[in-house]
């Protein structure tokens, strides 16, 4: 079949785990029980061995177009043709008691919408990534998949014919007709597919329908872009995890961020530094239940802190501390793009900047939804002692290069950020803490950044110490109110960023980059594309400048429309930006749709009244 354009997936899920679905009708992506498992379908990673579900028109003569039915996650896609037209609603129910037996379930309801369309089914799984072999029995109802370790079953409301442990079956639908397939993990014993069959009717598509728009009802943003905040509310509702509170990354591994590089990692994982951007994204629209799902999660990492009193950067779903990386060298990678990985290798890494983004989250709950408790704040107070003792090494950075450890100057700024917070918390709850000891570090750290992240040659804060790379971290000073959005030094080190790359900026047509990979030390062969997350950044940073020049925060606002016209058709991004305007990286990403929110938050609100 050929790989499809990364932007021309869609994704449904029930906060448990996900699937990709394409504009052809091919879910692509699926991994049971979790977000972080092994996967069923993976044939965005190899279309020969990968394994889809593919539903589609037979022949070539048909187009497709894909959308969300409104304030949902339930996916809609439609083949068009001379001859008829049909469409698919993919979803997964994530509302009612699940049917005795069956889990993670995949509903496909096709229906014939006008004229007459000969349409073909193919289900050709391949469990744990292409690495275990599995047997299909079919029976009149359906067709039952076993592996040694799991059962999957597809009830099918039209006959099936299997063949080398692959179900297929063709089918013709007129105006009004309708085919169902339901997929799903069943329990050990079970023998039909007909434990599937409860979700084929109405019933569960109108429960989780109204169950996204109900979630979705406590949404208080009511301005400008309200469809695209909402899309990516849904987004991070969506990757988040309902046992645990946690959100991953991104619901895929190893795409690209260069076809046929080696930047390929596995992101199905929870990233500390993702919780203050996810909660203020969250609070600053209305929806802290959310955010408090999270910060549960958050307070019990902070009761398994190191021997020393640290804390990893990114732990498991169910908050697992090991996830030692592997290459699948069987896979050939998503358009031959090597290695293949699975786990993330980056979660023993020493990030300090963590410290910062995990003590804002909680400076934010504390403030906007629900004061923490004494416990809570003694584990914190550890965190900050350990911040006050290490802040001074060099580490990997928010970046997790793999070139060696640096004093890189956003991590400094989040110690900064970890103490300043903590202290806010102390005064404004009369926490006991070693208020001296704190005030102290705190204004060492501001004035060593001031001295030694500041470069008199590029005028503007750089990478690292004794480095002049620019590097799009920078511009989150402002706005963690480390500096004034309109200090001298901050206006500087944007106007250094918002260049074009050919005069020594990051920008190119709007998109940043968050550094430039041919002049640094991130242990990296090859390039990479723009940094979608960056690109929300200078948003934030020109609109907070703007306040006081008008032009900063026209640029703001033109930047933002600029940016909505790179998303895909369903208002989804992936982590990077390519040079033709392509997806790249894994899809959809968490942090660039927690930037979208919280820069359209801002940006809405400095515009004012007037359009």
């Amino acid at each position: 079949m050929g790989y499809q354009p990364i932007e021309n997936y869609g994704i449904i899920g029930d906060m448990r785990t996900a699937a990709l679905v394409g504009m052809n009708g091919s879910i692509d992506w699926f991994c049971i029980p979790n977000f972080d498992s092994p996967s069923v379908f993976a044939a965005i990673l190899d279309d020969q061995k990968g394994g889809r579900f593919q539903i589609a028109p037979v022949g070539d003569d048909w187009d497709s177009k894909q959308f969300y039915l409104p304030e949902t996650n339930i996916l809609v896609t439609r083949f068009l043709s001379d001859e008829g037209v049909a469409e698919i609603v993919d979803y997964m129910p994530v509302a009612g008691r699940e049917e005795e037996g069956a889990h993670h379930v995949i509903v496909r309801k096709v229906t014939g919408v006008r004229g007459l369309l000969r349409l073909k089914m193919v289900c050709k799984p391949a469990f744990d990534y292409a690495r275990e072999e599995h047997v299909a029995d079919v029976s009149e109802y359906g067709v039952i998949f076993r592996t040694g370790k799991l059962t999957v079953g597809m009830f099918s409301s039209i006959p099936l014919e299997s063949e080398d442990g692959i179900a297929s079956g063709e089918f013709t639908l007129r105006e009004g007709g309708s085919a169902i397939f339901v997929l799903g993990e069943l329990d050990e014993g079970s023998r039909h597919p007909l434990v599937l069959l409860g979700y084929g009717d109405d019933d569960h598509l109108n429960r989780t329908a109204n169950y996204w728009r109900s979630w979705l009802s406590g949404c208080t943003y009511t301005g400008r872009w309200r469809e695209q905040v909402h899309r990516s509310a849904l987004v991070l509702k969506l990757l988040t995890h309902a046992d645990t509170g946690a959100v991953i990354a991104a619901a895929t591994t190893s795409l690209p961020e260069v076809f046929g590089g080696v930047r390929n990692w596995d992101y199905r994982y929870t990233w500390i530094r993702d919780a203050s951007f996810t909660i203020y994204a969250l609070l600053r629209i209305g929806l802290g239940d959310a955010a408090t799902g999270f910060m549960g999660w958050i307070e019990d990492r902070c009761r398994e802190l190191g021997p020393d009193g640290s804390l990893q950067l990114m732990y498991g779903i169910d908050g697992r501390h090991e996830l030692p990386e592997q290459e699948l060298d069987h896979l050939e990678g998503y358009l031959n793009s090597k290695p293949v990985r699975i786990g993330n290798g980056a979660y023993d890494q020493l990030q300090l900047d963590i410290y910062g983004e995990l003590l804002d989250s909680v400076y934010l709950y504390n403030k906007w939804v629900s004061p923490i408790s004494y416990e809570f704040w003694e584990h914190l107070s550890t965190l900050v002692d350990w911040v006050c003792d290490n802040w001074k090494r060099t580490d990997e950075g928010i970046w997790e290069t793999r070139g060696g450890q640096q004093h890189f100057v956003y991590s400094k700024v989040m110690c900064w950020v970890a103490i300043n917070r903590a202290l806010r918390m102390a005064d404004k709850r009369g926490f006991p803490h070693p208020r001296g000891r704190w005030m102290d570090v705190q204004d060492t750290i501001y004035k060593e950044i001031m001295e030694k992240g500041w470069s008199e040659e590029r005028q503007a804060f750089v990478q690292a110490y004794d480095s002049d790379l620019l590097d799009a971290s920078s511009l989150t000073m402002s706005f963690l109110f480390f500096l004034s959005p309109t200090d001298p030094r901050m206006l500087k080190t944007i106007d250094a960023i918002d260049r074009p790359t050919s005069e020594g900026g990051l920008v190119s047509n709007s998109l940043v980059y968050r550094y430039d990979p041919e002049t640094s030390t991130d242990g990296l062969a090859g390039e990479e594309g723009a940094f979608t997350m960056c690109t929300f950044w200078l948003i934030e940073a020109l609109t907070r400048a703007g306040k006081v020049d008008r032009t900063r925060l026209d640029r703001a606002r033109l930047i933002f429309e600029q940016m909505l016209g790179y998303s895909n058709h369903l208002g989804l991004y992936a982590e990077e930006i390519g040079p033709r305007g392509q997806a790249q990286g894994n899809f959809p990403q968490a942090f660039t749709h927690m930037g979208l929110i919280s820069a359209a938050y801002n940006l809405d609100r400095a515009l004012g009244r007037g359009v």
